[in-house]
């Protein structure tokens, strides 16, 4: 069995990462989407392993002294994070393991599995756009959106550490945008792969 590919998608909130993703698990069979796992406690209407992999503060500490996280942090005293062996057992099953995470954690993800990690930078065509977007939900305080907006103009300062950039105007453009860049993840090549087809060919 073929090792599978990560394919991380960053971006400001509002963005439109959580349409884009589900299109993109629906298209791809063999794909599986990492879920943090958080100390936090869950929100109504959230659901265990679903939104997030909800465990206690020392829990979450006892993965942290065991080395079980890829990368992790803490937020307004919660503590997230990605699961080592969730990832890896996705991994060995040669399976698409997609990310939602900031752009922190892209490059921690991109620094333990180089070889084998995308990168897409989502966002709007503007910051207007994005304001819009935010406001437009009427799900949060302005004081949220305020802080999201200044995390957004942080985070689009990194789009040139990303291996792809899609402005999403249109969701459908951007999720058939995404949907072609996740199937060219199966032709990057890696080193040990390279390999065996150069060994195949000269033995031949």
């Amino acid at each position: 069995m073929s090792r599978g590919r990560i394919l991380v998608i960053s971006g400001p909130s509002g963005s439109g990462k959580s349409s884009v993703i589900k299109g993109l698990l629906n298209s791809i069979h063999k794909s599986f989407l990492s879920v943090s796992t958080t100390s936090r406690e869950p929100r109504s209407g959230e659901e265990d392993g679903v939104h997030y992999n909800f465990v206690s503060k020392n829990e979450f500490l006892e993965h942290i002294q065991d080395n079980n996280f890829l990368e992790y942090e803490k937020v307004h005293d919660n503590y997230y994070g990605t699961q080592r062996d969730l990832v890896e057992n996705a991994i060995n099953e040669g399976k698409l393991v997609v990310f939602d995470i900031d752009v922190r954690g892209q490059k921690s993800i991109k620094e333990i599995y180089p070889e084998i990690t995308t990168s897409i930078f989502l966002t709007t065509p503007s910051l207007s756009i994005l304001k819009d977007r935010l406001y437009g939900r009427g799900t949060d305080s302005e004081e949220v959106i305020e802080r999201r907006i200044n995390n957004a103009k942080e985070e689009v300062k990194s789009i040139p550490n990303f291996d792809y950039l899609v402005i999403n105007d249109l969701l459908s453009k951007a999720e058939d945008q995404v949907l072609k860049i996740a199937q060219l993840t199966s032709l990057k090549p890696t080193d040990s792969h390279s390999q065996e087809i150069i060994d195949h060919w000269i033995d031949e």
